[in-house]
């Protein structure tokens, strides 16, 4: 491990193709990732800015990761994303300093989780349909006028 490296544009660069290269060459998500990018150094680039955004607070990225991961909805589970966090976390903790690495693999880890959640939460259709009934009967239905017989 390079206790110097820390979080800086070349320092994430240099993590980022080091943790692709084993991602291309993992038995679970290698498939996944080949079949998906069609040109490697144009999409390492695309996420050596995306953590240069989000660690440094850049601005370079200007992609929208969750369409993105949603167009390969079929082939992705939850289990793939603990994988791929297994990954970089040993890839960080080889090569950056160890405050460096927690702070890579937090982020990493709720950006996970919000991908998951985008990827694979979904309303009970049932409950939602359930609340588009009340709502539509109590909600969005004018009042009926009571008129006194008195």
């Amino acid at each position: 491990m390079d206790d110097d490296t820390q979080v800086d544009e070349e320092g994430l660069s240099r993590l980022v193709t080091l943790f692709y290269a084993r991602v291309r060459e993992d038995a679970e998500l290698g498939p996944i990732f080949n079949d998906a990018i069609a040109d490697w150094p144009e999409h390492l680039e695309k996420l050596a800015a995306f953590w240069s955004s989000v660690m440094l607070t850049s601005g370079r990225y200007k992609g929208q990761p969750v369409p993105a991961h949603l167009k390969h909805k079929s082939r992705i589970t939850p289990a793939l994303f603990d994988r791929w966090l297994t990954l970089w976390a040993e890839a960080t903790n080889e090569m950056m300093s160890p405050e460096a690495a927690a702070a890579l693999q937090a982020k990493a880890k709720r950006i996970a989780e919000s991908l998951q959640l985008a990827v694979f939460f979904r309303l009970d259709r049932q409950r939602a349909d359930s609340a588009r009934a009340i709502n539509s009967d109590t909600l969005d239905c004018p009042r009926r006028r009571v008129q006194s017989h008195a």
